[in-house]
């Protein structure tokens, strides 16, 4: 599970002095400030207020499937996108991941829009868009005890569907319930809830998830795989915070946490994939995709493929590579990533699954391994195997989009970010690619017909979906696994890299004038 330092090795700062598309320059603010005062009243006038529709963006990649398509109309448009202007807001921190925005609830007793995120030493964070302004921020009481440390989170906070709680990981192992309108933590039934026996050793990476009444919880290992540690997927009642099911991806046949080696004497198989836990549409299923970490097919499960039962008690299939011993061996984990679902084709239920070897896999949900069967320690059984942009690893979660009959599949890494298509029929289905960009990318999103891609060398590029002509491109701050959201005339988009245990960070807002 070993990930480089930096986000395809050392990325270059300086990158981030690329000329932006029609853009000003920086208005650097700190937490109150607003840069909006700069622009003209004639230039505001041309993206009037009632044409920006107001959205929320609850969760990682927009959904619980993890597609990464965002609301249909967001008020940037390919003919106004030249307009986006550039705010920094400086940080208590580094935020590794993407943030989260809820528009129209009541915050500090006023009505507004408003983003959360967490920093990577779990300080959560709600501040108002249009300003920057902090609204209210969440410490975890023992920060001071790893803070500027390597004990850190990548996790996206995640709001509760009524929108009155967001939930939000700390590098202590907890995931705490928050108060949106306040930043209180809720401290009664199972709340905060561990995770993990030992948060110096098992990391929090992915985002939270929430399905039917629970909140989905996976943890992994810290870069250099310093062993004990172990996958597991938690899952814990929204209602009481009571640890409802888990499911350990090493010693598959215990069902409670694990404190290896004291429980478990197998290390490994971390679930630390960008878009990990993904909620299958329909079944809600689970699936998740695990790193380097031994294999045997009953109870040991590293370097797979894996859906569990709704509640998360139960593998009902797992897909493993016919590689798995070589990927285990050679750090190529598969588990970077996690499979991005496909829309139903003729019938088939598909997904695809990449990884650090190069490669991305097209696998069918209804048979993972190639058969009904249920787990167990068969190997193959893809549809088709393809290289990723430029065969390079693939640590980011891919965004799915259906647009006239056709379905897309966009995809970054550090040597490009390349558009798929699918074709073929529903007995023999074929991912192809439809264009190529040499600008490599962190997890696309799509959002009002148009796709938003961080490159973490320093630029934020918007693309053509269909085409891949670029539309524009925008100075950013250098980063790692940091990834856009798109609504109500902005871009929201953090950037710094976790791995130079930094507290203090940086906030980049591309927002339409009076946004």
């Amino acid at each position: 599970m070993t990930r480089v330092a930096g986000f395809w090795g050392a990325v270059a700062v300086g990158a981030a002095l690329l000329a932006g598309c029609g853009g000003s320059g920086p208005a650097v603010v700190g937490p109150g400030a607003d840069s909006s005062s700069e622009y003209s009243t004639a230039t505001t006038a041309r993206v009037h207020r009632a044409q920006i529709p107001e959205s929320d963006w609850l969760r990682f990649d927009y959904d619980a499937q993890r597609d990464g398509v965002g609301p249909a109309a967001t008020g940037i448009t390919a003919r106004n996108v030249h307009l986006l202007r550039r705010r920094t807001v400086r940080l208590p921190g580094t935020v590794d991941s993407s943030a989260i925005e809820l528009a129209g609830v009541t915050v500090g007793g006023r009505k507004r829009d408003v983003i959360v995120m967490t920093t990577t030493y779990g300080r959560t964070l709600a501040l108002d868009p249009g300003s920057g302004k902090r609204l209210w921020e969440f410490t975890p009481g023992d920060i001071r005890s790893y803070e500027g440390s390597p004990q850190i989170t990548t996790s996206t906070p995640i709001a509760d569907p009524d929108r009155k709680f967001v939930y939000a990981a700390s590098p202590d192992g907890r995931i705490h319930k928050l108060s949106l309108a306040t930043g209180r933590e809720v401290r009664a039934g199972g709340w905060p809830v561990s995770v993990t026996f030992d948060p110096t050793h098992e990391k929090i990476a992915s985002p939270l998830n929430i399905s039917g009444g629970s909140l989905i919880v996976v943890t992994d290992g810290y870069i250099g795989d310093a062993p004990p540690y172990q996958g597991h997927a938690v899952a814990i009642a929204l209602s009481s915070g009571r640890v409802a099911a888990v499911w350990n991806s090493l010693c598959s046949d215990r069902h409670g946490l694990i404190n290896p080696p004291k429980s478990c004497p197998a290390s490994d198989s971390a679930i630390w994939g960008r878009n990990a836990p993904v909620i299958e549409p329909g079944t809600g299923r689970i699936l998740f995709a695990t790193g380097n970490g031994p294999f045997n097919g009953s109870t040991d499960w590293g370097d797979s493929v894996l859906e569990l039962s709704p509640d998360g008690s139960t593998l009902l299939h797992n897909w493993t590579p016919t590689d798995q011993a070589r990927l285990n061996s050679g750090d190529l984990d598969l588990g970077s990533t996690s499979p991005a679902v496909l829309p139903a084709f003729d019938g088939r239920h598909l997904a695809v699954q990449g990884g650090k070897a190069g490669v991305l896999d097209l696998l069918d949900l209804d048979r993972l391994d190639g058969t009904t069967g249920g787990p167990g320690p068969r190997l193959g059984g893809q549809i088709q195997e393809l290289p990723s942009p430029g065969g390079d690893q693939v640590f980011t979660a891919p965004a799915v989009w259906s647009h006239d009959g056709r379905i897309w599949v966009f995809v970054g890494d550090g040597s490009g970010t390349w558009a798929y298509v699918l074709g073929g029929s529903g007995a023999s289905p074929r991912l192809s690619v439809a264009w190529r960009s040499g600008n490599g990318g962190t997890s696309p999103v799509i959002a009002g017909g148009l796709l938003y891609v961080y490159d973490p060398g320093g630029s934020l590029d918007v693309y053509a979906p269909t085409t891949g002509r670029r539309l524009a491109s925008f100075p950013a701050g250098g980063g790692h696994w940091n990834s856009p959201i798109v609504a109500g005339g902005r871009v929201i988009l953090p950037v710094g890299n976790a791995n130079d245990h930094s507290t203090s960070g940086t906030l980049e807002i591309y927002h339409l004038p009076g946004r």
